[in-house]
């Protein structure tokens, strides 16, 4: 309890310096500013070099000035800065391994330096991923609501739908289309905020934190049946295991990783009370003994997940760094008020079938259901035209003059 008092007491006096969370987003890792000119003089035309270093400069300040909040910007700078990047991936220009990117957590707790240019690519696409998730969780947070209430609008919820899909599709083309072409030695030495188990982890939940949405659409809606928002609530399930599952495979002493295995588990606990609630009202409609019987066993499970789910949500908030949780907002604001009713009302009515059953019954199971969210399709961007070779006007540079171009870095990075 003490602990408990201790943050919402921290919560009340500094609340603007502790954030809250509605999506789960893992420090974004960012570039460290390099002379890229240095590194590609003699190689490519200076007008290219120019643009790929001021253009990658560009980001380094603006996401160091504004600790990555100015969301629109860097997405655009990134965008752009994709298009001529995908030039040093091309083979038949040579560049691939000739270049190191550096890259940094926005802390500044962890640096990276790999000479390749898929790594460059890997870490673009996983920044755009994070600035999705982040203005995900933006729409979700009110710019002015009272501590003990929550409203989000549909749109904005129909909003943050569409930037956790994008943000998953941005993770699987990660996966999918560029951690292949590093070779194993790279592959394997990267952060583990890279590592293939980690960003599908990471994918899964902004698949599950969708559904939720999905499902709060639907608890608010007086068209969805019973049995949409069960399947929801289900589906909300399986994605959240599939994260835990893919988490819980990588080394969670990494940066954020304890965290963010926290907030899994927290949101595992809620779906699973909204599932069996759900599942419990279905099976109540039938009308032998047994549906009544099954049926007080689902709500009693609820209400026992939503109560440890509010634990698992301390421990979460509690974990370093520290955040809060948002007021009950959603279909967690309606559970968290229906779950105990129902549970207290429906045993008042059939508790004595389950006393006279005692030691029998069992919880029933869930229904499985297929997933139906899928991650955005996600396409890179066309080349820069100046990455057309046959337009080249490259300036003589002989071999001695490139040599001393390295040294002069080799003497300033010293």
């Amino acid at each position: 309890m003490g602990c408990a008092a201790s943050v919402y007491a921290v919560g009340r006096k500094q609340r603007k310096n502790i954030p809250e969370v509605t999506v789960f987003v893992p420090s974004i890792r960012v570039p460290l500013q390099s002379d890229l000119q240095r590194k590609l003089r003699g190689l490519i035309p200076n007008n290219l070099a120019d643009r790929i270093s001021s253009l990658r400069n560009q980001i380094v300040l603006v996401a160091e000035d504004t600790g990555g909040s100015a969301i629109g910007e860097l997405q655009h700078a990134l965008e752009q800065y994709l298009s001529l990047v995908l030039g040093l991936t091309k083979k038949e220009h040579g560049l691939q391994e000739l270049v190191e990117f550096k890259w940094k957590t926005l802390d500044g707790k962890q640096e990276t330096c790999v000479a390749n240019s898929w790594f460059e690519l890997l870490c673009v696409l996983h920044m755009m991923a994070m600035l999705a998730l982040s203005e995900a969780s933006l729409k979700l947070i009110p710019k002015s609501s009272s501590t003990s209430e929550k409203f989000v609008s549909a749109d904005s919820m129909r909003e943050a739908i569409d930037l956790l899909l994008k943000a998953a599709g941005y993770l699987d083309f990660c996966i999918h289309d560029v951690l292949v072409r590093l070779p194993p030695d790279i592959k394997n030495s990267l952060p583990e905020d890279l590592q293939e188990a980690v960003m599908e982890g990471l994918l899964n939940q902004a698949l599950a934190q969708g559904t939720e949405l999905q499902l709060g659409l639907a608890a608010s809606s007086q068209n969805a049946t019973l049995s949409v928002k069960r399947r929801l609530a289900c589906e909300l399930l399986s994605y959240l295991g599939q994260a835990h599952c893919c988490l819980s495979e990588g080394n969670n002493s990494y940066g954020d990783g304890k965290k963010h295995l926290l907030f899994i588990k927290w949101k595992y606990l809620e779906a699973k009370a909204a599932a069996y609630y759900y599942h419990g009202l279905i099976v109540d409609k039938g009308t032998e003994p047994s549906s009544h019987v099954n049926a007080v066993c689902c709500f009693l499970a609820a209400e026992e997940l939503i109560a440890e789910s509010k634990k698992a949500c301390l421990s979460f908030c509690l974990a370093d760094p520290v955040t809060r949780a948002p007021p009950p907002w959603g279909v967690m604001k309606h559970l968290n008020k229906k779950i105990p009713e129902t549970a207290s009302k429906k045993y008042q009515m059939y508790g004595y079938l389950l006393d006279q059953e005692k030691g029998v019954q069992v919880l029933p199971d869930l229904p499985e259901f297929q997933l139906s969210l899928k991650p955005d399709d996600y396409e890179l961007p066309s080349i820069d035209s100046s990455w057309d070779s046959e337009k080249w006007d490259i300036p003589g540079q002989s071999l001695k003059e490139h040599l001393n171009d390295c040294e002069d870095g080799m003497t300033t990075a010293a």
